[in-house]
């Protein structure tokens, strides 16, 4: 029998016996019960209060890994990230996807999975930390994933700036190294043109950010996002309001301090070629360009700068396309010769021609520029009433050539339109095989044509989608559109040129900087080497910076010392580009001084890039290194942004303030010596050089 006795005690107080003596108190003795339970209420309530204070700290430990680990700081709502053993603040990422007024306790929803930790705010927002596998050797690595869990939730982390050097993410206009003093409202995290937008972010963009306690963070690149700068406070990863989509990104830590940058390795590299001759001359047709380009050749000679490349702009190169065009003969079909060179908005108005790829005699390229050699200037765009547009539209293969808007049921597809330089065009669709294919041919029959070292590509950049907030196809999202044109174009060879960089530093592409103002400012000389430090740290060591003395119009049009000093700073980067030849803006000793630079960087230059481009691609370090590559403990270090390293060896120190003979180097890498290359003193690394004299003719240069 199963039955619980009924004589067993159960533990309770016989109800009747309570109310009974209950009941024969008198009323003083009820009234000290009842003020002996209020005091057993209260301290309860002050010893739970004392227990949450005493035995749950602010700081509590929510997954841990061997070298390091992810905290929760009740307070304000933050993770937290700490090296160990001695728990050395990293990173505190400040989050903004919660309720701050209810701080969860850290209770672990991924119990079943030591390596990951789970918590849900009800109504709001899932978070998930994992350890992944390391990036590279030494470091540990966690994943950061939000999930909202209503459509109308916005997801945004910010990340501290308090005692951290920040570097990477997007080119802005008015570069700074770090980007810690640098300003921007949240906007899309894609690469754009700063002549048009010159408050949103630049051509090269990475989803990549280095911090100097040796984090790293990175956003995975299939997610939409807004990144925002807040000078000096905080940058901070939202995702757009109302899309319900997740934010992503990877925390890695290194036992290095800045961490060193991700390997960057390419097939090959393209070859250092200098200077390059931007032509400005008369582009009204063949003929005057021709003229043009024969007169800036002759005057090079005669100023005995007879080496480099002559390069011709995107109208020139459309005038120059349209003469060498076969004569007008009727509609061909595929496989037949005579197929038409690329157009470009500027293209003159010629018969319509069959957009499909075809075959062509090889002719003689034209000796334009000879003894120099041809760079030419394409766009993937098409202005709407070029012949090449006109004749898509008539339906069949080429109508998808275009980006198009994502058609209804049964609807044709219709093109979507945008500006370039101040022209209605359509542009080049990228996914699709037959439109990349037509293009790349028609690029190298024009190349063959002119007789073109290089071919150079304007209007990477941008997501046409996005500036007209129309839905992109998913391949197009953010920055798709340059990475997959970049990889077509990369099949042309290493003499290519393009505008933008994203997602391509492992290419043998050149890429183009963006043009900079002819001043003394963050916009103009003073961005240059925070620029220079940038391209390099993302892996895009071989760029073609500005031409020297900038070419936007600035607030000092025709200043010789701008002239100077910047040429001195482009001597020792990749190329050597002028807008302005020194004959016509300087005088006679300039244009001597400049010859002296070209032989130089091809003597002296030349040889340390072809050196540390070798050890970029076997270990993935960047060319030019800032002060911290050789000081990584020294906070000093951490923000300059007027001096660069060539690999380890050589330290570049030049003037770019307005009037100064003089001014402090700080020599990196303690420990090291370095050999003043102009007077063959000898300093100590790690340390300060105090108004170090350098006069208007001499950048300060250092061997180590």
């Amino acid at each position: 029998d199963l039955t619980m006795p009924l004589s067993r005690h159960t533990g309770q107080i016989p109800e009747s016996t309570w109310t009974l003596g209950f009941r024969e108190m008198t009323e003083p003795w009820k009234g000290a019960v009842g003020c002996l339970g209020v005091a057993v209420f209260f301290a309860m309530t002050i010893g739970i209060i004392s227990w949450q204070a005493l035995e749950q700290p602010p700081e509590e430990w929510v997954l841990r890994g061997r070298d390091a680990g992810m905290l929760w700081e009740r307070g304000r709502g933050a993770l937290l990230l700490r090296a160990l053993p001695a728990g050395r603040p990293v990173l505190a990422i400040a989050v903004g996807s919660v309720p701050a007024t209810e701080p969860p306790p850290p209770r672990d929803r991924c119990w079943h999975d030591g390596r990951q930790f789970c918590y849900s705010w009800e109504e709001d927002a899932e978070l998930r930390l994992s350890l992944e596998p390391p990036a590279a050797p030494g470091t540990e690595c966690y994943s950061v994933r939000w999930t909202p869990l209503r459509p109308d939730v916005t997801l945004k982390d910010c990340f501290s700036m308090a005692n951290v050097s920040w570097y990477g993410g997007p080119s802005i206009r008015a570069e700074r190294w770090p980007l810690n003093g640098a300003e921007s409202p949240a906007q899309p995290l894609v690469s754009g043109d700063l002549s048009t937008n010159p408050d949103g972010f630049g051509p090269l963009l990475e989803r990549y950010f280095l911090g100097s306690t040796g984090v790293t963070v990175t956003v995975v690149p299939d997610v939409s996002l807004l990144l925002s700068l807040e000078s000096h406070r905080q940058f901070c990863l939202e995702t757009p309001a109302g899309r319900a989509e997740p934010l992503h990104y990877q925390l890695c830590v290194s036992a290095d301090c800045p961490a060193r940058s991700p390997k960057h390795l390419m097939r090959d590299f393209p070859p250092c070629r200098s200077p390059i001759w931007r032509y400005h001359g008369p582009e009204g047709s063949a003929a005057k360009i021709k003229r043009g380009l024969r007169s800036l050749v002759r005057r090079l000679k005669r100023h005995r700068l007879q080496e480099g490349v002559v390069a011709l702009g995107e109208h020139g190169t459309a005038v120059l396309a349209a003469a060498v065009q076969p004569p007008c003969h009727p509609l061909r079909t595929r496989g037949e010769r005579g197929a038409p060179l690329p157009q470009t908005p500027y293209s003159r108005p010629s018969r319509p021609q069959d957009l499909v790829p075809s075959g062509r005699r090889k002719r003689q390229a034209p000796a334009l520029v000879e003894p120099l050699e041809l760079s030419i200037t394409l766009s993937p765009y098409a202005g709407i009433t070029s012949p090449l547009f006109l004749r898509s539209l008539r339906g069949g293969e080429a109508a998808g050539y275009w980006l198009s808007r994502q058609p209804r049921p049964g609807a044709s597809t219709i093109p979507l339109l945008t500006t370039w330089k101040g022209q209605l065009c359509a542009r080049l669709n990228v996914t699709s095989e037959a439109a990349l294919g037509w293009y790349l041919a028609r690029a190298r029959r024009l190349q063959q044509a002119l007789g073109a070292t290089y071919v150079a590509f304007e209007g990477v950049e941008g997501n046409s989608f996005l500036e007209q907030d129309v839905p992109a196809p998913a391949e197009l999202e953010g920055d798709g559109y340059a990475e997959a044109l970049a990889a077509a174009l990369a099949t042309l060879g290493n003499g290519t040129v393009i505008s933008a960089g994203s997602r391509s530093s492992h290419l043998p592409l050149f890429v183009q900087m963006s043009p900079l103002r002819s001043d003394w400012s963050h916009a103009g000389l003073k961005g240059l080497i925070p620029s220079v430090l940038h391209y390099s740290l993302l892996g895009y060591n071989f760029f073609i910076p500005d031409a020297v003395g900038g070419s936007e119009a600035g607030a000092t049009p025709g200043d010789q010392e701008l002239f100077v000093r910047w040429l001195q700073v482009v001597t020792f980067l990749p190329v050597m580009a002028f807008g302005t030849p020194p004959w016509l803006c300087c005088d006679t000793w300039v244009l001597n001084l400049t010859r002296q630079c070209i032989q130089r960087h091809r003597d002296f230059v030349v040889p340390l890039l072809l050196k540390y481009s070798e050890e970029w691609q076997s270990l993935g370090y960047p060319i030019f290194r800032p002060a911290w590559w050789l000081s990584p403990t020294d906070p000093v270090a951490f923000t300059i942004e007027d001096e660069f390293l060539i690999g380890d060896e050589v330290l570049v120190a030049p003037i770019t303030e307005k009037g100064q003979t003089w001014r402090d180097i700080y020599l990196p890498g303690e420990g090291h010596l370095w050999l003043d290359t102009n007077t063959a003193r000898v300093f100590d690394g790690g340390t300060t050089l105090r108004n170090y004299s350098a006069s208007l003719a001499e950048v300060p240069v250092f061997v180590k």
